[in-house]
């Protein structure tokens, strides 16, 4: 018998006589642990971050947010700095340096009627603005109109003007994917991943590798910059109401560490000025909020709430 094998066996039975754990187990059989295990909880253990998304564009979003961090199912959430209700959310976030935000890094201005437009000097991101002066509306333009050197310019004006307002970013995303869809400005991401130390979320590696792009975790692994396992990233399949379709997400989750987001602001009269997709915006934060089922479902499944922060502290630890 080889001495591979040999002590696989050995392995197996101190696992059987209950003489090693399973960490010691995966240590011994050469496995790398998985992220659950690094964060101290077993490989088995389905974690969930509940990040939302867009806090900063209305104070109907930051109640939102903030109520359902503080009383709800919500663990982390995303800050865009252009917008208008930004300092809002910042006197907050240093009244309350035990909340986990993130800045959700914002490159456009998708909505008609409400604009905003960079943080960086105007002359210094020229392929940002569009002839309004405002942030293009989609992806695609800036891909079309702007550099990755505008958007890291950019993108560290955000970091630096919230890092400097006093908030305590604990990790980073992409709003509309702009720094995750294209290979040049998702090295963009990277690079400032590295510059702070700040974990980032991704897609999941199937996702990255129907897309061509499945090598980029193992680079962020590389470089020691943590991302969650699996993305939550979709919608309801057509005509499925949005809470059957949350219940069915989170009835469906795998062990591992697990990023959703939803998009949290109260129904009224300033979201539905600004977007038409207020009344799921509303669903998403009462859902998160105050709905018994979801809360049953966590349970049920042994659902683990967590935010960013562990896996900022995981990373910085290294």
């Amino acid at each position: 018998m080889s001495k591979q094998r040999t002590r696989a066996g050995i392995v197996v039975l101190g696992m059987l006589l209950g003489v090693m754990g399973p960490e010691a187990a995966r240590a011994q059989s050469g496995a790398a642990p998985t992220l659950a295990e690094r964060l101290g909880y077993a490989p088995g253990d389905k974690l969930l971050i509940v990040n939302g998304d867009d806090v900063g564009v209305s104070h109907a979003a930051n109640a939102a947010s903030i109520d359902a961090m503080e009383n709800g199912l919500m663990t982390s959430a995303t800050i865009m700095v252009p917008c208008p209700w930004f300092p809002e959310i910042a006197a907050y976030a240093r009244a309350h340096p035990e909340a986990d935000f993130g800045l959700h890094l914002t490159h456009t201005s998708e909505w008609k009627g409400y604009r905003w437009g960079p943080v960086a000097d105007r002359a210094a991101v020229p392929g940002l603005v569009d002839p309004q002066g405002y942030l293009w509306p989609a992806t695609q333009d800036v891909y079309r109109e702007a550099t990755p050197e505008q958007a890291l310019i950019e993108a560290r004006a955000q970091i630096e003007k919230a890092l400097a307002a006093g908030i305590d970013v604990t990790h980073l995303d992409s709003h509309m994917g702009v720094l995750q869809y294209d290979p040049a400005y998702h090295e963009v991401y990277h690079t400032l991943a590295r510059e702070y130390d700040l974990p980032i979320r991704m897609a999941s590696q199937e996702t990255l590798e129907a897309y061509g792009m499945g090598h980029l975790r193992a680079q962020l692994e590389e470089d020691g910059i943590v991302s969650p396992d699996y993305l939550i990233f979709g919608g309801p399949e057509k005509g499925e109401p949005v809470e059957k379709y949350w219940k069915r997400i989170l009835s469906d989750l795998k062990p591992g560490v697990t990023e959703l987001f939803i998009h949290a602001a109260l129904a009224g009269e300033e979201m539905r000025h600004i977007t038409n997709s207020w009344k799921t915006r509303d669903t998403e934060y009462r859902l998160f909020t105050t709905d018994p089922e979801i809360r049953q479902l966590l349970e049920d499944e042994g659902i683990i709430l967590i935010g960013y922060r562990p896996l900022r502290d995981l990373q910085r630890a290294r």
